[in-house]
């Protein structure tokens, strides 16, 4: 909004043209994600205590987590409400690709407040049925591969990290391919959301590098100097996965140790959904597994996890999974675990980055 109101004045107030540049729009909506979680954090925190919505705690988990229970969740929708309203203020709203993140964040986010509720209302950690949450899964990001595949100026191609010239076709199987992507860097993040601040730090870190990724794909010089994709249009999606940094960074002033609201599924499924939307978009979706390591140890950590416990009988790999439990087991303190993940999600999204040279 204030991009189409604003720049259209700049005939007569020439400091508006600063609105056609991403990176003043982009710092904008970080910005103004971020000062909305904090004005409205404390409100909605207390609307969330007095309507009862609060955690529900898992019997078998670490007794340190016992004193979570009853803690306020479904934060989450406050990201997703500072997301969407940021966006709305500061991206450029002819952009189909802004709709479609908008769209998918806000389809997989009402997912996990479905899945919240059903928690909160039963008094257990099971809400939507597996099955069931899957399939919702599965049909939204269904909608972003063929939304894609049937855009003009987009194809099916996968760009492969380290490998120049070698871009393989996928046709109109790279609608499963994208479902695949998606629903599982939702389920990602939804596992990894099970510590203090753990989710979010990565999530921030994460769109920080496929802001960077966006912003070169959409720029045709840029990313022929680079050698990756160029997506027109992409240099947009810049600006929506600002607004994911500054909410997330809102978000950790009450998630922070010790938590004063949890997201909530409402807010994993969504946010995890999302960046594997943006990765779609950008080309970028491969270098996912990297820039999303964390996410991808989680995961694997409790495949790994079940499948062992299945075949020997009851024996297990971790002492817990995910693998955050497993380090909390072993004695390691909550903020000491979540700190060292960021430290690694860190690390994990320069490498990503530095592979912009390695093309």
């Amino acid at each position: 909004m204030l991009y189409h109101l604003l720049y259209s004045l700049q005939s007569q107030v020439s400091w508006f043209n600063v609105f056609r540049y991403i990176t003043f729009r982009s710092i904008g909506a970080a910005i103004t994600a971020f000062l909305i979680l904090c004005i409205l954090g404390p409100k909605f925190i207390r609307f969330l205590q007095e309507k009862q919505i609060g955690q529900v705690v898992r019997t078998d988990g670490p007794e340190s987590h016992l004193s979570k229970q009853g803690v306020p969740t479904m934060g989450g929708i406050l990201i997703l409400a500072a997301m969407t309203l940021s966006t709305l203020l500061w991206a450029d709203l002819t952009s189909g690709l802004i709709w479609l993140l908008i769209g998918i964040s806000l389809f997989f986010g009402g997912i996990g407040a479905i899945d919240d509720l059903q928690k909160v209302s039963k008094g257990t950690s099971k809400g939507l049925s597996p099955r069931g949450k899957l399939l919702l899964q599965v049909a939204g990001a269904s909608i972003v591969g063929l939304y894609l595949i049937l855009h003009p100026q987009y194809d099916g191609n996968l760009a492969i990290p380290f490998i120049k010239g070698f871009h393989p076709d996928l046709g109109w199987w790279y609608i499963p391919f994208a479902v695949v992507v998606i629903v599982g860097a939702s389920n990602a993040v939804n596992l990894t959301d099970g510590l203090d601040g753990l989710a979010a730090g990565p999530v921030m870190i994460s769109s920080a590098v496929y802001l960077i990724f966006s912003y070169a794909a959409g720029n045709a010089i840029v990313s022929g100097y680079l050698q990756i994709p160029f997506v027109p249009g992409a240099g947009e999606v810049a600006v929506f996965c600002a607004t994911m940094i500054g909410a997330c960074l809102g978000f950790l002033w009450f998630n922070s140790y010790p938590a004063q609201v949890f997201m909530g599924d409402v807010g994993s499924l969504s946010l995890g959904g999302t960046l594997g939307a943006v990765s779609i978009i950008t080309k970028q979706e491969i270098l996912l597994a990297i820039v999303g390591g964390i996410f991808v140890m989680e995961a694997v950590s409790v495949i790994l996890q079940v499948g062992y416990f299945k075949m020997s009988g009851g024996k297990r790999i971790f002492l817990m999974a995910p693998i955050h439990h497993h380090f909390e087991k072993k004695g390691w303190q909550e903020p000491k675990v979540v700190i060292r993940f960021w430290i690694v999600s860190i690390i994990l999204g320069l490498l990503a980055l530095a592979t912009l040279k390695l093309r």
